[in-house]
C-alpha cells in the first residue's frame, strides 16, 4: 500500500513540475526567439530619388525615378560590431526635398526579436553603456542584411548625432553602431 501511495505523490508533483517548465521554455523561446539566429532577411532599398513629372491627366509613376544631383551625403561611418557581429556603412543623406535619410549600406548583422534604428549623441564604442539622452529612433530595422533608407523626422538637427546605433529594444543592447563623421566635399 505504501508503495502505490509513493506513486500517487510523485505523480502529483511531476505533473504540476513538467507544467511549470512546459510555460517557462514558452517564455524563454518568446523572449529570446533563437531561431532568429539562423533566419536572414534581405533588404535592398534604392536611395530615394525625385519622381519624374507627370502629366496632367496620368498619376506619377514611382518606376520612373531619376537620379538626383541636389542630395548631398552628411556624414557616414562603418558599423563596428556590440553585442552581435555587425558591418557595413551608414549615412546621413539630405535629399532634394530638404528631408533627411539614414541610408544603412552592406548591412550585415544578426536579426533579432526587436531591433530598432537609433540616431545616438553618444559615439559607437560609449553606446554599449545605452543610447544617451536624446537619442531619435527611426523605426524597426527592416532586415538584418542590405541597403535599407530610414527617415529622419524632420526638424532634427542632425549635427548633435555622433552614431547610428542597431539596438535591441528588448534586451536593451546594441547590436553594432557607427560613428557619424561629417562627409567630406
Amino acid at each position: 500500500m505504501s508503495r502505490s501511495r509513493s506513486t500517487r505523490l510523485s505523480r502529483r508533483t511531476v505533473v504540476p513540475v513538467l507544467l511549470v517548465l512546459v510555460v517557462a521554455a514558452g517564455i524563454g523561446l518568446y523572449l529570446f526567439q533563437p531561431w532568429k539566429a539562423f533566419t536572414k532577411n534581405e533588404v535592398n532599398e534604392a536611395l530615394p530619388a525625385a519622381t519624374a513629372a507627370a502629366s496632367p491627366s496620368a498619376p506619377a509613376d514611382p518606376s520612373r525615378q531619376q537620379p538626383n544631383p541636389s542630395k548631398k551625403e552628411l556624414a557616414n561611418g562603418r558599423f563596428v560590431t556590440h553585442e552581435h557581429a555587425t558591418s557595413g556603412t551608414a549615412r546621413t543623406v539630405r535629399l532634394a526635398d530638404g528631408g533627411h535619410v539614414l541610408r544603412l549600406e552592406d548591412l550585415k548583422t544578426s536579426d533579432g526579436p526587436d531591433v530598432r534604428v537609433y540616431l545616438s549623441t553618444r559615439e559607437a564604442g560609449a553606446v554599449k553603456a545605452g543610447l544617451g539622452d536624446g537619442a531619435v529612433e527611426l523605426g524597426k530595422l527592416k532586415g538584418n542584411l542590405g541597403n535599407q533608407n530610414y527617415t529622419v523626422p524632420a526638424g532634427t538637427d542632425l549635427s548633435k548625432f555622433r552614431s547610428a546605433v542597431l539596438w535591441c529594444e528588448r534586451f536593451s543592447v546594441s547590436f553594432g553602431a557607427a560613428d557619424l563623421s561629417t562627409a567630406k566635399g
